[in-house]
């Protein structure tokens, strides 16, 4: 219904502005019998003449003068509308709201976002960090990064990681007065430090040796919801940590931490960027996905 009196108020305009129905009809590409079936209809419609007709000429009359003065700003603004939607299709260019877990805003996201904003500077990148298992559409969310298995099946996966491997770690204090775990298992012994995984509560610790597979619910005095903070918690003594390796790399090699169970900890699948649609898709959103998708260094690969 909207379609049509839009159609039909652009072909009265038409009419009014170019004062011919056959010169209206071919700016509008269609015929003058359907234009002027459409201005009949428009008058019977609200029982008002809007035209005036004679053999040789057409002009709006006192009341189609009147609707042409508010037609033509207001079909112009609609026109402007939808030039603008028309262009988003083709450019990167509007908001795009994206969820990160807090692990991966630092290594996957924040490296990035200087180029990103470079090359495209009509993108506005709305970001909250959360760890929880969100709802992307419900949540008003065009799209999210977090680890595979907090994915749901149905979404769309980007990589935008390399593998990580977990590593346990501790202070060289820490094991003056503790021995050092050979097992899982010994961490039960242990004093740990906890990580809250948002609405998914405290993570049990996951380890893989060949064929085995272990799961311990660590404890200890302390319990985050922040992995830096866990670190720095290991690093003054506290108790073991659970990081990722890269994340600790700089205090193993500065003496600041000692790893353990290394042989327990295999690297795994890590981010992955997902959403809930590929059809249609935004080109801001595309723009974004290329520029944090992961391409593994050839040459690296072939060593």
């Amino acid at each position: 219904m909207v379609r049509d009196e839009l159609s039909v108020l652009s072909a009265f305009l038409a009419v009014a502005e170019e004062r011919s129905f056959t010169r209206a009809a071919k700016r509008l590409g269609v015929t003058p019998s359907a234009v002027s079936h459409a201005i009949r209809e428009l008058e019977e419609r609200f029982g008002v003449r809007l035209l005036a007709r004679t053999t040789r000429s057409v002009a709006p009359t006192d009341a189609g003068a009147q609707l042409v003065a508010r037609l033509r700003p207001a079909l112009g603004d609609i026109r402007d509308a939808l030039d603008l939607i028309s262009g988003l299709r083709d450019r990167p260019a509007g908001r795009v709201r994206l969820v990160v877990s807090p692990l991966a805003a630092p290594t996957v996201l924040a490296p990035k976002l200087g180029q990103f904003a470079r090359d495209y500077p009509d993108v506005v990148l709305d970001v909250t960090s959360d760890e929880s298992r969100v709802d992307l559409v419900a949540a008003g969310f065009d799209a999210g990064i977090h680890l595979g298995e907090f994915i749901q099946r149905d979404m769309i996966v980007i990589r935008v990681s390399p593998d990580l491997r977990p590593a346990i770690v501790g202070s060289p204090g820490y094991f003056e007065s503790h021995p050092k775990p050979t097992s899982p298992r010994d961490l039960l012994s242990n004093r740990c430090i906890n990580v809250r995984h948002g609405s998914d509560g405290v993570y049990r610790w996951e380890f893989d040796k060949g064929k085995q597979s272990l799961t311990v619910a660590v404890n200890g005095p302390l319990i985050v919801d922040d992995v830096q903070l866990s670190i720095r918690a290991a690093i003054d003594g506290v108790g073991l940590a659970f990081a990722d390796e890269d994340r600790v790399a700089p205090h193993l090699a500065s003496g600041a931490l000692v790893r353990v169970l290394e042989d327990w900890c295999p690297p795994f699948p890590g981010f992955f960027l997902y959403y809930p649609s590929q059809r249609q898709l935004p080109p801001a959103l595309s723009a974004l996905i290329e520029t944090l998708r992961f391409r593994p260094d050839k040459k690296a690969t072939a060593r």
